[in-house]
């Protein structure tokens, strides 16, 4: 594992390791690109970038692997009938919130992760960052240019596809 990936696993470890994050996995996103595997794409670009120019690459990271933390299926209007495109972020805020304490910039980069559709402004470097890294990578996985899953089976993150049985008691 290069050093980037060592550091970015290291910034995400516990939010990795969460079920809500894993669950992910379990809707498509861009074409047959699930919720989970662009998360993982826009998070590690926007950590490795974020580290070279120098600034914040933990909410960079944070904040990019959170930013479509919604939990539904976004094709399905019948479950979710507001326009996805303009509500998912605030969707994304309040499970992120609900899972790890956020700091301001963090919140920032998710409820901006849509800007100008999403509605917030992005208030920073990393938010803007994240902005612009999060629509690379959309067109690179709907023009099939590249597969994330890659990304997600170097880091070893497994998808949560279906509810995990409960465990016996000992």
């Amino acid at each position: 594992m290069n050093h980037y990936l060592t550091g970015f696993c290291q910034t995400t470890e516990k939010l990795l390791d969460s079920n809500q994050v894993r669950m992910m996995g379990r809707w498509k996103h861009h074409g047959q690109i699930s919720t989970l595997d662009h998360s993982l794409f826009v998070a590690y670009w926007s950590y490795r970038l974020a580290r070279k120019f120098g600034w914040d690459e933990h909410a960079a990271a944070r904040g990019g692997l959170l930013h479509d933390l919604y939990l539904y299926n976004s094709k399905d209007k019948s479950a979710h009938p507001g326009l996805q495109c303009f509500d998912h972020p605030r969707a994304a805020a309040r499970n992120a919130a609900g899972l790890t304490a956020l700091s301001d910039k963090e919140k920032n980069i998710i409820l901006s992760h849509m800007w100008p559709l999403g509605g917030q402004l992005p208030r920073s470097r990393e938010a803007w960052l994240v902005d612009l890294v999060d629509t690379f990578c959309a067109g690179l996985e709907l023009a099939g240019i590249y597969h994330p899953a890659r990304l997600r089976e170097q880091l070893g993150v497994t998808p949560l596809l279906e509810e995990e049985p409960a465990l016996a008691p000992c």
